[in-house]
């Protein structure tokens, strides 16, 4: 079984206790917050080994850095192969600012987007902007309701319901 499916049954496994679970995520959530201090220190540094040689290097075990992992995928400037890698997959922690940013606040992971290591890497404004840009992704605007008797929007110039909205 790849590292992958072996972290999603541990970490999604609905047969366990709701008290083990949640003490599972408490505890991978430290971890991962310190992975990311570590990585936030010095942004432009690429990081690269094995799996294995990175759960070493960040002092966490390798399950969780499987989960850091998969975490990360969708903020790394090149995908690493996660679905297939195992302990001695070459891996590259090369990360997007930007998008970690955006990606973190998406998660609604207050406790790391509001890392004090970020204060580096982008000014308030700047972190802001992301954070706004980031909500209003995925705000949905429903525009102006036509009434019948307002001129078409297609530029007929006749009522709606005498033009597009006669088969609406």
């Amino acid at each position: 079984m790849a590292l992958l499916e072996q972290w999603r049954s541990m970490a999604y496994n609905e047969q366990a206790d709701r008290n083990e679970l949640q003490n599972f995520w408490r505890r991978y959530f430290e971890k991962e917050t310190s992975v990311y201090e570590k990585l936030l220190t010095n942004p432009d540094e690429e990081v690269k080994g094995t799996v294995k040689e990175l759960a070493d290097k960040f002092g966490i075990e390798l399950m969780a850095m499987v989960g850091f992992l998969d975490g990360i995928d969708d903020s790394l400037v090149t995908p690493n192969p996660i679905d297939t890698m195992e302990e001695d997959t070459v891996v590259s922690l090369k990360f997007d600012k930007a998008k970690l940013y955006k990606n973190m606040v998406r998660a609604k992971a207050d406790w790391l987007y509001e890392l004090p290591q970020w204060e580096k890497i982008f000014t308030e404004e700047e972190r802001k902007a992301l954070y706004k840009e980031q909500k209003e992704s995925t705000t949905i605007r429903v525009g102006k309701k036509i009434g019948r008797n307002d001129p078409c929007p297609c530029g007929s110039g006749r009522k709606y319901k005498q033009c597009c909205g006669k088969n609406a």
